[in-house]
């Protein structure tokens, strides 16, 4: 049996292949049959076959997001190598690393970069670089156009490598982690049953993507998704909020990063009329202000479903697809990811490996099918996020309820130890984020010379609104206790994000460090 992740894709295409599978949705309409997939990456993938690499060879790949793109996945996917997504966003320096350590025969890149990321690509030693850009054209498509569209996927098991994606990055260098093809597939079953994906006899699901293509969410969440169950998608090249608003109607699935949805909402075209036909709107990768979800559940009627995962495991866990007032255990509440996806074990480790009671904060550590292989050439880094029972240690810090739902509390390397107590940033952003005028905080731990570490909050006012530091201040020494309050707030007109929505609060800690010093 060949456990190939495309062969499972493509018997999940529809029995009418000439249906469209993708409708480019911001310019100029492009229409892509689910035949056109197949033969498209059947041709990149027979170009890539020509060339006699070596087994599990990477495909490294920095190109603008395009249907082409998701075409070349498919394709390395089909010739049995390995695909390396990396954020358009990179620069030279960036790249260097990448292609070091990654050591890919192929990389394929957007024209415009070809002349400096070819020279990278030379000295590291990868034999082929191409090129291809979202307007169709570049060396990549030219060269596999003279290839068959005919091509049989490369036997795979399910423990071959598929992709390595690497992590953003925020402390010392990204690591690679490798995710096989049976990761991926088992976590895209999963959703498919879970999040209620309807079969065309079920009237269709249509999805709206509009995220980028080198992230996790992007290419296997959303992708595959709408793959799996032969569904439709709009693509989006960038997201717009007029322009997805504008085309919801004609959409029942929307996936984003909490910051889509706030742009959403300042979008006034955006409301109950175009999502009168949406079944789910899922939010991901960065923390949903409690305010955006209240907002957004009042102007459309829709509760936004949230659910938790990561670059090394996929999806862990999903709040419900269900709103039920009758079950309130079982509907989603603003602030929490949900529950542990079928087959994916969670638990909460306190101090000394101890099991944490319901409600108290811990450790995040999961086991289960779709959890990486390892850290790309870093076996000892794999080893140390590992228990001695085989159990992932996520980095993250939060709780259970008595039902089993995780909320997070933060990262644990964001952890604030002041005066030798514990602060978690994501309990003092959430009381910070209630006072009038605050539009959102991130609270970080900077040195001090009494406490060790004191907590210092950065605020954004809402648009029109005055803030005063001192009066935040006073108002949360009378919500929390005293050492959580932060010594310091300051303003800022926003908080610096990464690609994906999430805060960099590594770079707001540099940015303070020297806020007490002397």
């Amino acid at each position: 049996m060949n456990n190939n992740l495309y062969c499972a894709l493509r018997d999940a295409f529809p029995k009418d292949i000439d249906q469209t599978a993708i409708e480019t949705a911001d310019g100029e309409p492009l229409f892509y049959t689910w035949r056109d997939l197949d033969r498209s990456s059947a041709m990149i993938a027979n170009l890539f076959q020509s060339l006699d690499l070596p087994a599990d060879s990477r495909v490294l790949v920095q190109t603008d997001k395009s249907v082409e793109t998701l075409i070349l996945y498919l394709a390395v996917l089909r010739a049995g190598l390995v695909y390396v997504p990396l954020n358009s966003a990179y620069q030279a320096s960036e790249l260097e690393y990448f292609i070091g350590n990654a050591e890919p025969a192929v990389v394929v890149c957007a024209s415009r970069d070809f002349g400096w990321i070819s020279k990278i690509a030379f000295r590291a030693g990868t034999q082929h670089t191409y090129t291809l850009d979202d307007d169709r054209s570049g060396s990549l498509l030219q060269r596999a156009a003279h290839h068959s569209g005919q091509q049989v996927p490369v036997p795979r098991t399910s423990a071959d490598v598929a992709t390595i994606i690497y992590t953003s990055g925020t402390t010392g260098r990204s690591k690679g982690a490798m995710l096989s093809h049976g990761n991926l597939l088992s976590n895209a079953q999963v959703l498919k049953t879970l999040w209620g994906w309807r079969s065309a006899a079920e009237g269709g699901d249509v999805l709206i993507h509009a995220l980028p293509l080198f992230h996790v969410h992007g290419l296997f969440v959303a992708s595959h998704g709408a793959l799996l169950n032969g569904s439709k998608m709009l693509w989006f090249a960038k997201f717009d909020a007029r322009a997805v608003t504008a085309r919801l109607p004609e959409a029942t699935v929307f996936m984003g990063v909490p910051t889509l949805y706030v742009r959403l909402l300042a979008e006034p075209s955006f409301g109950a009329v175009a999502c009168r036909n949406m079944r789910l709107f899922i939010s991901g990768s960065a923390p949903l202000l409690a305010e955006t979800f209240r907002q957004f559940s009042e102007r459309t009627g829709h509760t936004i479903l949230e659910r938790y995962g990561m670059s090394e495991t996929v999806m862990l866990t999903s709040n419900p697809n269900t709103t039920s007032p009758e079950a309130p255990p079982l509907g989603r509440i603003a602030g929490t990811v949900g529950f542990a996806l079928p087959g994916v074990d969670l638990r909460i480790s306190g101090d000394g490996g101890s099991l944490c009671q319901p409600g108290e904060i811990g450790a995040v550590e999961v086991r289960g099918p779709s959890i990486f292989q390892g850290y790309w050439r870093m076996p000892e880094k794999t080893a140390e996020e590992f228990s001695a029972d085989g159990w992932f240690k996520t980095g993250d810090v939060g709780h259970l309820d008595s039902h089993g739902r995780l909320t997070l509390i933060g990262r644990s390397k964001d952890l604030i130890i002041s005066g030798g107590y514990n602060v978690y940033p994501a309990e003092v952003e959430g009381y910070l984020n209630e006072l009038p005028g605050v539009d959102e905080s991130a609270v970080i731990g900077v040195p001090h010379p009494d406490f060790g570490e004191a907590v210092v909050a950065v605020l954004v006012p809402r648009a029109g609104s005055t803030v005063d530091p001192q009066a935040c201040i006073a108002a949360l020494k009378q919500r929390i206790a005293g050492f959580k309050v932060p010594k310091q707030v300051t303003l800022a007109d926003h908080l610096p994000r990464n690609a994906m929505g999430k805060v960099q609060k590594a770079l707001l800690r540099e940015q303070h460090r020297a806020a007490f010093a002397g």
